[in-house]
């Protein structure tokens, strides 16, 4: 088990955090654009820590996102998952820390991703393993792009989770005007037409977030559709 953190991190110590890593390949637009996400549902939301990576009882955080992993990164030094050192060799040969998250080498991250579309289908997949084992407290948490809703494959999953009533499921999407067939309002309908709980909100805003991941939604599958500045990834 990794020693957790020395300190006691915040929100306001991101940056810096981030700032440790370096590299071309650093996608920093599709980090930052889920920065304030990760914080809330890490400091906030998630039952998950350092010491309950391997309880079955723990609820599960999937990031479909993972072609910018910075910010998760951050989020987990902060949170004592990995050690703030590792932050340095990010994407280095040797380091724990790829430009994609790998579930092998990150402590605390549940899925290796980055390639799109797959998050959501294994999110939908994990809750159906959570349930027919009978662990009906966990909850499934999956972040998304927006331009990943692109992919056929998440279209499937939306189709079966809302009919199925996979109601500990929890999707946030990303929403930063990157997706190429969107339309205004179009993320919450395609959700909503499926018999999901939707809801848009302010990605910058910590309180609107918050509420929003814990606003009832009995019997149905919950979407939050975090909306911040437009970025190319």
């Amino acid at each position: 088990m990794l020693k957790t953190a020395e300190r006691r991190y915040t929100y306001a110590d991101l940056s810096g955090l981030m700032s440790l890593m370096s590299g071309d390949e650093k996608h920093g637009p599709a980090a930052t654009s889920t920065l304030d996400v990760l914080w809330v549902l890490y400091d906030r939301i998630l039952r998950v820590t350092p010491e309950r990576m391997d309880d079955p009882e723990r609820d599960r955080f999937l990031l479909s996102k993972g072609h910018g992993p910075m910010a998760y990164y951050a989020v987990l030094a902060a949170k004592g998952f990995v050690p703030v050192d590792w932050l340095r060799g990010f994407g280095s040969y040797d380091s724990h820390l790829g430009h994609h998250p790998d579930r092998v080498l990150v402590p605390g991250a549940e899925i290796g991703s980055g390639s799109l579309g797959h998050g959501l289908p294994i999110a939908v997949g994990t809750a159906l393993g959570l349930r027919a084992q009978g662990l009906h407290d966990p909850g499934v948490w999956v972040l998304v792009g927006d331009a990943e809703l692109d992919e056929g494959s998440n279209h499937e999953a939306i189709a079966y989770a809302g009919p199925a009533g996979l109601d500990r499921l929890h999707t946030v999407v990303i929403d930063n005007s990157s997706a190429s067939y969107a339309r205004p309002g179009g993320i919450a309908a395609r959700f909503e037409a499926a018999g999901w709980s939707a809801e848009t909100v302010d990605g910058r805003d910590h309180e609107a977030l918050y509420a929003a991941f814990t606003a009832p939604h009995h019997g149905r599958p919950r979407v939050v559709i975090a909306q911040v500045e437009p970025q190319s990834a």
